[in-house]
């Protein structure tokens, strides 16, 4: 129902704000009438934000939409609900393609194509990117999202967001935070330790709020240690702006609202969608019985002013980075009639962006194994047997809110067909998929399509299979139960096998596929993911080698499902998943386990070779740790390598830390036989674990080993830094533990020197001396000072704790006054 005071607006469209009186001066935004100021604080329709001309603000259009528009639809036609878009737009790789290009500069580029075509449409907001990490290879959502690494994440939604933005298009980082999975995605809470909440699930929205600034953050639907997103207080304020400080406003996810007054003071500057109203008046009465500071309204209403100027829309004001002076040539609200772009500038754009969504496409793929160097084919000789029914009717992105209508498609048999320069290609759909209409007997015949593929591969020199999920099996909304690929697939994979042994299996998913034990019966393996409408002619220019693959796995891909380190808690039941398994998240587990994976995080080939060589490692005045390594083509074609750096933690450091960790990477083309030396900057702070004894950010001293290769398990080069370790805030006192004293920078001279004294003064060395013996210090390291200060023959007596605390403090106060 819709209160009286709102009506309905098509999803989508723009509302005539309430007119302006005479050519006075806009109000205030916080000198509205309070139920006008709560208006602005929920949406005007499913994909539209209400506006005031009294004050100047402009509704925005907001629209899904990381990898393409969905434009809205009108509410009768579906609204939110109907997941297909109202008019074409171009549909680009999603992220779980565009993460394996590791190429930021790309990602700006898509992203500034999206924002083009949003202005076309007068869309103000684009709902992405989403750069939660992919925590389980199980979640139905994993399509959406770029990596299982924080900084990759980071580096390509950053670039997103600034692609967007340079623009004039706002982006809306989603989804904060910790949505990592499907099930009971609108109630369960995420329980996780504060160091891995830090140092993982809020580390890539850190990155990108403190760089790239957004202009709207999306809380997520879920809890995180049992408090709504939406009404989390400690992540929304506390953490959101008052560590980071972000300046946008906080949105709801579409529905994820359950009390709108909490969510209020804790920050959720606005509600979406539309929900007639009824919460706006729950806010004027919270305010108006003292439950409610009206300042807190007032805070998110000019939160909301700034972001309709940023966003450019109707009223909006000129200078604010916004896209208002460039008018739209077809508006959201006749894109939800159906009406499309079609105008010859449009015309020009749709081409243009086609031909950027092939780039990245080709950017994107991962030659995984090419045993005998298969390929890549040639298109001039030879019979190719093209085989699966994903090359006819291929999958080119996910399933949900994020489906784009693209304005044509590539296929891999198509484009395989038109490239070939004199191979002849032959077809065979070999399965059917979900959907497929029956044959005369009722239903596919996968007898008749096994004997027709079999018999094609076997009078062909060459086989490409394209394997993958079919929609039905991975979408938003649930997560997976496992990893194969059907089970009709792998049979036929085996019979093609056993007929001809030069098999190329092309692999089409949005989740990872498991691909043990077969990929050992396969010559070659191209994992193309999803790669948008321009992945068939991307995927048939790799195969014949006209582009050189240079896509790396943002993904670890496991033998089996029990491998993944967050198998045993995933998805958590009865409203709570644990997230027991720490920092060990994706590759950082399986490493620390030492477990064998079929394809390691960062892994990818390319039909050149690398070589790597003089990698030389140093500290600048500021403490940036640089690294310079010489990267050499050593093969017969162009090639484009992703040069990874890794820190492993100091030697002797007591703490739970990954083996390696990604802190730098950067990519390099290079013609055979041509060598360029790449410099790889990594800032001290991201050397910095989150130390819940010190509650933040923390460096440990020490001799750091660097990693330089082309996974995070094919190290080519390594080398030792110093760093010197920040200064410790922990206040020592007799309940701190002996090893707690003997590694604080302050606190273990304090306590030597004490040691000292007291040895000297005694004319004995015996209990002295056993502190600062090896054997007796590991026997004492984790046991409170105060304890060891009972002991007979002790030291430290109770009476010189305070003391000896109190000089600590001192000491730390002068290092304060000097720096």
């Amino acid at each position: 129902m819709t209160s009286p005071t709102r009506p309905p607006v098509p999803s989508g469209s723009r509302p005539a704000p309430p007119a302006a009186t005479g050519a006075s001066a806009p109000l205030s935004p916080t000198a509205l009438p309070l139920a006008a100021k709560a208006a602005l604080t929920s949406g005007a329709g499913d994909f539209v934000t209400e506006g005031n001309a009294a004050a100047g603000i402009a509704a925005v259009t907001l629209s899904d939409g990381p990898h393409g528009l969905r434009l809205p639809r009108r509410s009768g036609d579906g609204g939110q609900l109907e997941l297909r878009s109202a008019s074409p737009a171009t549909c680009f790789p999603p992220a779980v393609a565009l993460g394996n290009s590791w190429d930021p500069a790309l990602a700006r580029r898509v992203a500034g194509a999206l924002a083009a075509e949003a202005r076309a449409y007068g869309v103000g907001v684009v709902l992405g990117p989403g750069i939660n990490l992919k925590r389980s290879p199980l979640c139905g959502r994993n399509f959406e999202y770029f990596s299982e690494d924080p900084l990759l994440s980071a580096a390509l939604g950053g670039a997103m967001v600034e692609g967007l933005q340079t623009a004039g298009v706002g982006a809306s980082l989603k989804h904060y935070a910790a949505n990592n999975q499907e099930t009971d995605r609108m109630r369960v809470s995420a329980d996780i330790d504060e160091r891995p909440l830090r140092e993982l699930y809020l580390r890539a929205f850190e990155r990108v709020v403190r760089t790239a600034r957004p202009w709207s953050v999306m809380a997520a639907y879920n809890a995180v240690n049992g408090t709504p997103v939406t009404e989390n207080a400690r992540l929304l304020t506390e953490i959101l702006r008052g560590e980071w400080g972000f300046d946008g406003i906080v949105v709801s996810d579409w529905g994820a609202v359950r009390d709108r007054v909490s969510a209020l003071r804790a920050g959720l500057d606005l509600q979406m969608p539309a929900v007639g109203g009824r919460t706006d008046r729950e806010v004027v009465a919270a305010i108006e019985r003292g439950l409610l500071d009206e300042a807190v309204l007032d805070r998110s209403v000019a939160r909301l002013a700034l972001f309709a100027r940023r966003a450019g829309g109707t009223g909006g004001i000129a200078g604010e980075g916004g896209a208002g002076a460039s008018a739209p040539q077809v508006s959201a609200t006749d894109a939800a009639h159906g009406s499309t772009a079609s105008t010859p500038a449009l015309a020009a754009l749709a081409e243009a962006h086609h031909r950027l969504a092939a780039e990245a496409a080709e950017r994107c793929v991962v030659l995984l194994r090419n045993e005998g160097g298969l390929l890549p084919l040639s298109p001039a000789t030879g019979r190719l047997a093209v085989v699966g029914e994903l090359a006819r009717t291929p999958r080119y992105q996910g399933g949900g809110s994020s489906q784009v209508t693209p304005p044509r498609l590539d296929t891999p048999l198509d484009a395989l067909r038109a490239r070939a320069e004199g191979a002849e290609v032959e077809f065979a759909p070999g399965y059917a998929l979900p959907g497929t209409p029956p044959d005369a007997a009722g239903s596919p015949d996968t007898e008749a399509l096994t004997a027709e593929a079999v018999a094609l591969a076997a009078r062909a020199d060459t086989v490409v299979l394209f394997l993958g999920l079919p929609l039905a099996e991975e979408s938003e909304g649930f997560d997976r139960t496992h990893l194969d690929l059907p089970g009709e697939q792998l049979a036929l994979l085996a019979e093609l096998a056993e007929v001809n042994p030069r098999v190329v299996v092309v692999l089409s998913h949005g989740g990872i596929v498991r691909t043990a034990p077969w990929q050992d019966r396969v010559p070659a393996l191209l994992d193309g993911a999803l790669l948008g409408q321009a992945g068939g002619s991307a995927l048939a220019r790799v195969l014949y080698g006209t582009v050189n693959p240079s896509g790396r796995l943002a993904e670890t891909v496991p033998v089996r499902l029990a491998d993944s380190p967050s198998h045993l808690s995933f998805p958590g039941e009865e409203g709570h998943v644990r997230y027991a398994e720490g920092v060990f998240v994706g590759y950082r587990g399986y490493d620390a386990t030492g477990r064998e994976v079929s394809f390691p995080f960062g892994h990818g080939l390319s039909y050149t070779s690398f070589a790597y060589r003089a990698l030389t490692v140093a500290t600048t005045e500021d403490g940036t740790l640089t690294a310079h390594v010489t990267v050499a083509n050593t093969g017969e074609r162009h090639g484009r390598e992703i040069v990874q750096l890794y820190s492993r933690p100091p030697h002797g450091s007591r703490g739970a830390h990954p083996v390696r960790e990604l802190r730098a990477f950067t990519a390099v083309d290079l013609a055979p036989g041509e060598e360029r030396t790449v410099t790889l900057a990594v800032p001290r702070a991201e050397l910095a674990f989150w130390s819940v004894r010190e509650n933040g950010w923390h460096v440990e001293g020490g001799t750091y080993r660097i990693d330089v290769g082309a996974s995070s398990r094919d190290i080519r080069l390594s080398a030792e830094a110093e760093i010197a370790a920040d200064p410790s805030r922990v206040r020592l006192n007799g309940l701190s533990t002996l090893g707690e004293w003997l590694s604080h920078p302050v606190g273990s001279a304090v306590l030597q020197r004490h040691i000292a004294a007291a040895r000297a003064a005694s004319g004995t060395s015996g209990a002295a001396t056993g502190l600062t013996d090896p054997a007796v210090l590991r026997f004492l390291r984790d046991t409170p000072l105060a304890v060891i200060a009972d002991f007979p023959i002790s030291p430290v007596a109770p009476e010189d704790l305070p003391a000896l605390a109190e000089a600590v403090e001192a000491a730390l106060a002068e290092d304060d006054a000097r720096s």
